[in-house]
């Protein structure tokens, strides 16, 4: 497999993009949204930049790896002599169960579909398809270029050859596939998510403050980062979204999302992306509590 085309090019999708170009890809990198291709190329170049600057790669390998990456604004162009397409699209299912049947209409019975969803059923996603052994999950970690971790998720129907194929292909992008079955939140949010919103149970509750509950979780548990900053840094809908799904597909009143949660996410506090969630993003060298949480 030479020719990959990732669906989206926001956080997830440009990182995929970057790193699949960078061993040689070639990409077709397709978004609905020409102003999101543009931020997503630039992204792109900004991170390769940095890599130059420490010298990881040389400036002949940025200029490869852009080379690499054509965009599109319109999948059927963009799915054109294709091997593997990687969807990141917004984590919600209608809009996932969209794509899947119409990339399916659209490439050659031979290509994988492959999804980076963080929750979603991978059995559901193939359903909508004609090719439900060629359906896998494919759960890159943010920011793709640098985490070695990829969740390999297989669903019910998902052959062993494409298995082993995209095992085989996460390791060619120096990265360490993890095969997991297909249940709500797979294993990295299974165990994360509920963490992260017991972190914001224990805010709304007043048993500490942001920089407290961040500070007990970094130095006593040896997390490089606290939960409440990392889920600012994740998105706080990507949150809410994941909880709903773990919330929905478990049927278990523990994985209710707090209300403080779902509060933040109606009024636009989003985290990072949106400039304020637990912390104030508008100057991350100088990071603060958003003013909501100071004490």
């Amino acid at each position: 497999m030479k020719n990959v085309a990732v669906i989206g090019a926001g956080t997830m999708g440009n990182g995929i993009a970057h790193t699949f170009a960078q061993f040689g890809y070639n990409v077709s990198l397709v978004d609905i949204s020409q102003g999101n291709l543009d931020r997503g190329i630039g992204t792109i170049t900004k991170n390769l930049d940095r890599q130059v600057a420490k010298e990881k790669i040389s400036e002949a390998d940025k200029t490869a790896t852009l080379a690499n990456i054509t965009t599109y604004t319109e999948m059927s162009e963009g799915l054109k002599g294709v091997d593997l397409v990687v969807e990141a699209a917004t984590e919600n299912v209608d809009l996932k169960l969209k794509i899947f049947k119409d990339m399916d209409d659209m490439t050659d019975d031979h290509v994988i579909l492959a999804t980076n969803t963080s929750s979603i059923s991978i059995t559901k996603i193939a359903a909508v398809t004609s090719r439900p052994d060629k359906v896998i999950g494919m759960h890159f970690m943010n920011p793709v270029p640098i985490m070695k971790l990829v969740e390999i998720i297989r669903g019910y129907s998902t052959s062993d050859e494409v298995t082993e194929l995209i095992m085989e292909t996460s390791r060619k992008l120096n990265k360490v596939p993890v095969e997991v079955n297909d249940y709500p939140g797979f294993v990295a949010n299974r165990i994360l998510m509920p963490m992260i919103n017991e972190a914001i149970i224990t805010l709304n509750e007043g048993v500490a403050g942001v920089e407290e509950i961040d500070t007990v979780m970094m130095l006593g548990m040896a997390h490089p980062m606290g939960p409440l900053k990392l889920a600012d840094f994740i998105g706080l809908d990507v949150c809410l979204a994941i909880m709903e799904v773990l919330h929905e597909g478990l049927g278990n009143p523990k994985y209710a999302p707090c209300p403080l949660l779902v509060n933040m996410v109606t009024a636009g506090k989003k985290g990072a992306k949106t400039g304020e969630g637990f912390y104030n993003w508008a100057n991350p060298k100088e990071l603060v509590v958003a003013d909501n949480f100071k004490k």
